[in-house]
């Protein structure tokens, strides 16, 4: 009886340790989300990402890895579409490639062409009603928006001079392969080429694109200056990065790591928005140091040319939305 009793509390003692160690194996398990991009690894959103990266891996609840450059995938609605599915990835789109995939078109009007012109709005966004009722609408569809930053000002390289709307006629520009993308294009009399970003040097070199428009850092860290020395500083679009991710992923997560990984995110995009904007002049040195011409265009002459984008309504905004916006923003 006393050795059976002895056996009977050995085994309590060994399920009880063999449980602890389970319970502390949970306790240690990490959080694993990889952040994907097609940026060059020296551009502000590569190293806002790492930045991220870093300060979760830090806490020691996440194991996060960055891979940028077309690492996973030289399209970014690949990787965005990967997130959906439920793979545990952080993509940087932008609002006008997520309005398309997701079929949501007010969203465009954070990118369309001279709407948004001033970074420090961004701030104020994830605050507003919009920012809120677009989430909604993306979470339904697998994906969870949380946050956008500053990514630089969009203007035309070229292989040819363009120093007024009608230089860009006839022209094979890489731009955005959705509808801002084919609307600015439209309007200012370019055929838009919605390649992958990896595709746009080899394009420009073998002559199947006479150029592309894309914010300096992105043109800088590809080297275009390489196969294109003018740049045509329309400035059309105030580029955003639009960071998603699964919402499977998401809400795997406790409130309390969720609040973490969103404040992370939030406040780093503020702080790279900001680190992004003064770069650029550098960047810009580095592209007239290699011989690029930089020509100011005119640039009232193309908004007007834009103009009948939004008398027309091309891109199905709602009634009063740039109204709405811009109150909800505080300006």
């Amino acid at each position: 009886m006393k050795k059976t009793v002895l056996l009977s509390i050995g085994s309590l003692m060994l399920c009880g340790l063999l449980l602890s160690g389970c319970a502390k194996k949970v306790a240690e398990a990490k959080i694993p989300v990889t952040f994907a991009g097609t940026e060059a690894a020296t551009t502000g959103q590569s190293r806002m990402m790492q930045s991220v990266a870093d300060k979760l891996n830090a806490t020691g609840r996440f194991n996060a890895v960055v891979q940028v450059a077309g690492a996973l995938s030289g399209d970014t609605d690949a990787l965005v579409t990967q997130a959906k599915l439920g793979i545990s990835l952080v993509v940087p789109s932008d609002p006008g490639r997520l309005a398309s995939q997701f079929n949501i078109p007010d969203m465009n009007i954070l990118m369309a062409p001279y709407i948004l012109t001033d970074p420090a709005m961004l701030k104020k966004l994830p605050d507003t009603k919009l920012f809120k009722e677009w989430q909604a609408e993306l979470e339904k569809q697998g994906i969870v928006y949380i946050t956008n930053m500053y990514n630089g000002f969009r203007s035309f390289y070229t292989t040819t001079p363009v120093e007024h709307v009608s230089d860009l006629s006839g022209l094979r520009i890489r731009g955005f392969g959705n509808a801002i993308g084919n609307n600015l294009a439209k309007y200012l009399g370019f055929a838009n080429i919605g390649i992958a970003w990896g595709e746009v040097f080899p394009g420009i070199q073998q002559k199947t694109l006479d150029g592309c428009e894309v914010q300096v850092a992105t043109a800088d860290g590809s080297r275009i200056y390489e196969v294109v020395k003018n740049l045509a500083m329309t400035k059309h679009y105030m580029l955003q990065s639009a960071f998603v991710c699964s919402s499977t992923f998401y809400n795997s997560m406790s409130a309390e790591d969720r609040e973490l990984f969103t404040k992370t995110m939030r406040d780093a995009a503020a702080e790279y928005g900001a680190i992004i904007e003064k770069e650029e002049a550098g960047y810009y040195e580095n592209m007239k140091k290699n011989g690029v011409k930089i020509v100011d265009v005119d640039i009232n002459e193309f908004k007007q040319a834009i103009e009948p984008l939004y008398t027309n309504n091309d891109l199905g905004f709602s009634a009063g939305l740039k109204d709405r916006l811009f109150k909800e923003l505080g300006n």
